[in-house]
């Protein structure tokens, strides 16, 4: 498989600018894998092809307000500082992305805030976008926190041609997001909605939470056609003893284990045992998987529509097979699905 086999055109006007007016009515395709069919529903129609005993693996990961806009000292220059993570937090030292970079040199300043309350000093260069930064505040820890809380804004991705409006804070974000460490969402959760969670809880579905803090990595773009030489940035990956005893349990019974998105699929395999099982697991993982790729845990997943030649696409190609992606995704943008982050969603069975 080479990076030209995920080139397709995709109509600019079915890139999703703003998320559908309620969550779990978003479409939905349902895909078959065994007899190769396909079905046009609403997300909250995903209940239907699953029962009691079933497993839905979570990422629970919760994005923060990464984007901060700054001045820099003397010239007053506007410049865009996206938070990627934090490396020490004593020291207050970040590794970011600033832009635009060729403007930024070690031992330059940038204030942010009206009232330039919070100021960072630029340490290191890391790539060319790259920078490592210190910031000085005057104040605990946890209001530090809080000040870049107060001053970030929801870093919803660049394609989306628009500013930050205030519903993109909630629904750029799952309603199951608890552990705070992300810079994107893990956007096949996004249909979920309390509601639908609920009924799927009363027909006996089991959810298990595992936790993978997705990095700006995920929107790389492949750059080498020979896709074994594609190297993924590592993202900070937590799997639970009580999540895998849930996942495993399911296994034994011989239930359905669904990987809610890719970030879900990576986690999981990432971590698992020479009997196909999954392991607890905290560290980092830069897994990337593409065809062929023989999948050991989840036996069908959710996800959403993605872009040509992103890593994404190639790890749903691998899942479904080759042809029937091309099939599905043909056919995705013949109805007028929805792509990307706040685009439509597919159940691959």
């Amino acid at each position: 498989m080479k990076l030209s086999n995920f080139n397709f055109n995709l109509p600019k006007e079915l890139l999703a600018e703003h998320p559908t007016e309620n969550r779990d009515e978003s479409k939905l395709m349902v895909i078959n894998r065994k007899t190769k069919t396909i079905e046009h529903r609403l997300f909250k129609d995903v209940i239907e092809y699953f029962e009691e005993g079933d497993v839905m693996v979570l990422n629970n990961t919760k994005v923060f307000p990464a984007r901060l806009y700054g001045n820099k000292e003397k010239t007053g220059a506007r410049i865009e500082v996206f938070l990627l993570r934090e490396l020490n937090s004593e020291q207050r030292l970040w590794d970011v992305l600033v832009d635009p970079a060729r403007k930024i040199r070690i031992g330059n300043k940038l204030y942010f805030g009206d009232d330039d309350s919070l100021v960072a000093e630029v340490i290191d260069n890391t790539t060319s976008r790259g920078r490592t930064l210190r910031f000085l505040y005057d104040g605990s820890y946890e209001e530090f926190r809080n000040k870049l809380t107060e001053l970030g804004e929801t870093p919803i991705p660049k394609y989306i041609n628009r500013e930050v409006e205030p519903e993109d804070a909630e629904r750029y974000q799952t309603i199951y997001a608890k552990e705070e460490g992300a810079v994107a969402a893990p956007t096949a959760g996004l249909h979920f909605s309390k509601h639908l969670l609920k009924r799927l809880e009363i027909k006996g579905i089991d959810f298990a939470e595992i936790t993978l803090h997705v990095g700006l990595g995920t929107f790389n773009p492949v750059e080498v056609e020979d896709l074994s030489k594609h190297k993924m940035d590592s993202e900070e990956l937590i799997i639970s003893q009580e999540a895998c005893d849930i996942v495993n349990k399911a296994k034994v019974n011989k239930h359905k284990i669904c990987a809610v998105g890719t970030t879900s699929m990576r986690a999981m395999e990432s971590s698992v045992s020479s009997a196909r099982t999954l392991n607890p697991y905290v560290g980092w993982t830069n897994k990337f998987i593409f065809p062929p790729y023989d999948f050991s845990v989840a036996d069908c997943m959710i996800t959403n529509f993605h872009t040509p030649k992103s890593t994404l696409l190639m790890m749903i190609s691998a899942f479904m097979g080759h042809d029937l992606m091309r099939k599905a995704y043909d056919e995705a943008i013949k109805e007028g699905y929805r792509f990307y982050t706040y685009g439509d969603a597919m159940l691959i069975l």
